[in-house]
């Protein structure tokens, strides 16, 4: 709207109304946020939560996203941006047309696996804001069950790519394209339903904003939108006065791109002034032969997610909130890959963004920031035929593990990463169900890594036998050469990998990435995530603190020993001798 006439609307209106109607359009990404999961057909959705909604404006700006994964943050709006570019610029959009877009080098994509889908809505006749939704399908076609793999070289091997098209027109399903689609993925069915509940959801956001217009007047409406994103800038710059202006740097190094190429070299440089946060990646590696790619997309959710997380993460995401961030980088780098870089795997790229920025900044607000946590996805496709159904069984899912310690805590164990967000991990008895497999184990990883005066947090190890004939493993777990560091004399945790226990006498296999590993009846699986980095120096932990460690399963007696100076009896754990260094801190 106008500034003038924005002015006027608001002028003889109480701000309690106000209020209201902005609280409404953030009940309207909650609302539309649970409409998908309850429809869809995917455990990747329904259990997992992969996905994330939201409105814009008319102009394509965020109003508000209700997200189960943390690195969609702000996606949808790029979404929304290609599709006025393409369509309602040229006036070509209309009620009811539904547009689907999965590019990765522009239009919001990712990876192909997760697809957006955007809808107009139109209100005296005139379009007044978009409904869109993100979500990973579990299948879109490539050459690799489940749409991700660690070997691919070029995007065209990695599955459908819809290029901001149509998919409805006029409410009406485009069945040609429908049916292209369900001939080119695996699971047909199962596709098909996550593009049903994906419309599903943005009808109820077209709706609910339609039925707002109704009840408040569509101006009084737009310009409530037009407070909410002032109202999140001004909050957003609330905290960033809060932060010590400087310029601050970080780098670290991205294992391999899964083709046997690496160690990559990744950087930023942060500046924080009195109105900006800047974050500069010039330097990062040219982008690379592997799937580890991550376009400009990427890059910018990266980004958005830590600086989300510094300012005030209970501020509800718009666009407003993310203005002073600022953005520089180079093209064609691993962090803004082109086409047709391979970039089926990006999330091992992308979360670097998010890890370097915190990394750089850890030191100077300590009180905010822990130390490096395990960082990847940890993600795994596991194909076979179900022994009990005969039919195809794709498990396709993200892996939990340990935190890093802060400065007045111990990091946290168990948990999803930070791209992951809000995900959960598919419980043990849909994974044996649904994909027929057995879980022969699903514990906290007590490998010890990350000691310090605050401990890491443990990662976790989930064990699956092969029940199936045959069975194809592809995984890729980052972070398993370099692993998350540590902080003021904190020891790094411990890396990411997979091992492969075989049944019939093959040697046993570890590794961070593979691609359709063949595995036989009764071999396992076992997938072990790292444990976070440590916070301040081990011989400053309270001797009791390690005695409750030992107790309860956390570190070793040899642990206790070697990495906090502390002797305990194996029988009463009583101190039976402390180290020197202790006497020094």
């Amino acid at each position: 709207m106008e500034e003038k006439k924005l002015a006027n609307v608001l002028e003889n209106v109480d701000p309690f109304t106000v209020e209201i109607i902005k609280d409404s359009l953030i009940a309207i990404g909650d609302e539309m946020f649970v409409a998908l999961q309850r429809t869809s057909k995917s455990t990747i959705i329904y259990e997992v939560l992969d996905y994330a909604c939201g409105l814009t404006d008319n102009q394509g700006r965020l109003i508000t996203q209700g997200n189960g994964v943390t690195g969609f943050l702000g996606t949808l709006d790029f979404s929304v941006k290609d599709t006025i570019n393409k369509f309602a610029a040229r006036g070509l959009l209309n009620p009811g047309d539904v547009i689907i877009t999965n590019d990765p080098y522009g239009g919001g994509g990712t990876h192909l696996s997760d697809v957006c889908l955007v809808m107009p809505i139109f209100y005296d006749g005139e379009i007044v804001a978009y409904s869109a939704n993100k979500a990973h399908w579990t299948e879109v076609g490539g050459k690799d069950p489940g749409s991700w793999t660690t070997d691919s070289t070029e995007i065209y091997q990695e599955g459908l790519q819809f290029p901001c098209i149509k998919i409805f027109d006029g409410g009406k399903p485009i069945q040609s394209l429908v049916d292209l689609i369900a001939a080119n993925v695996r699971m047909p069915d199962m596709t098909l339903g996550d593009l049903w509940a994906g419309v599903a959801a943005l009808r109820v956001g077209e709706r609910r904003f339609v039925e707002l217009c109704d009840k408040y007047g569509k101006d009084l409406v737009l310009a409530s939108i037009e407070q909410l994103l002032d109202n999140g800038e001004r909050l957003v710059r609330l905290e960033l006065a809060k932060l010590p202006k400087g310029v601050y740097e970080a780098e670290d190094y991205i294992d391999d791109d899964g083709l046997g190429n690496g160690p990559f070299r990744v950087c930023v440089k942060v500046t924080i002034t009195d109105d900006e946060f800047i974050c500069d990646f010039r330097g990062t590696h040219p982008q690379v032969p592997g799937p580890v790619n991550c376009s400009y997309t990427g890059l910018v959710a990266g980004a958005r997610c830590i600086f989300k997380a510094i300012t005030n993460p209970a501020i509800p995401a718009n666009e407003g909130t993310f203005r002073p961030l600022k953005i520089i980088t180079e093209p064609r780098t691993i962090f803004t890959a082109e086409r047709p870089a391979a970039v089926s795997t990006y999330w091992e790229t992308m979360l670097y963004v998010t890890d370097l920025i915190w990394k750089a900044l850890a030191p100077a607000i300590p009180e905010r920031l822990t130390a490096g946590h395990f960082l990847s996805v940890c993600a795994d496709v596991l194909a076979n035929i179900h022994p009990d159904t005969g039919e195809l069984a794709l498990l396709v899912e993200p892996t939990a593990g340990g935190w890093g310690a802060g400065k007045y805590k111990d990091g946290e164990n168990g948990m999803v990463c930070i791209g992951d967000g809000e995900t959960y991990i598919i419980p043990v008895e849909v994974a044996e169900t649904r994909y027929g497999f057995l879980v022969d184990r699903y514990a906290l990883n007590t490998a010890g890594g990350g000691a310090g005066e605050n401990r890491g947090g443990a990662g976790v190890i989930r064990e699956y036998r092969i029940l199936a004939e045959e069975a194809y493993l592809t995984a890729t777990f980052g972070r398993h050469k370099y692993l998350p560091w540590g902080m003021n004399g904190g020891k790094p945790g411990t890396r990411n990998e997979v091992r492969v226990i075989s049944a019939h006498g093959e040697p046993e296999r570890v590794f961070g990435k593979c691609a359709r590993l063949r595995l036989r009846r009764n071999d396992v699986v076992r997938l072990i995530t790292g444990c976070g980095g440590g916070y301040g120096n081990p011989y400053r932990r309270p001797v009791e603190k390690v005695r409750e460690d030992v107790r309860n399963g956390y570190i070793t007696l040899t642990q206790a020993w070697e990495d906090y100076g502390v002797r305990l009896n194996p029988e009463t754990l009583a101190v039976e001798e402390l180290a020197p260094q202790r006497q020094d801190n």
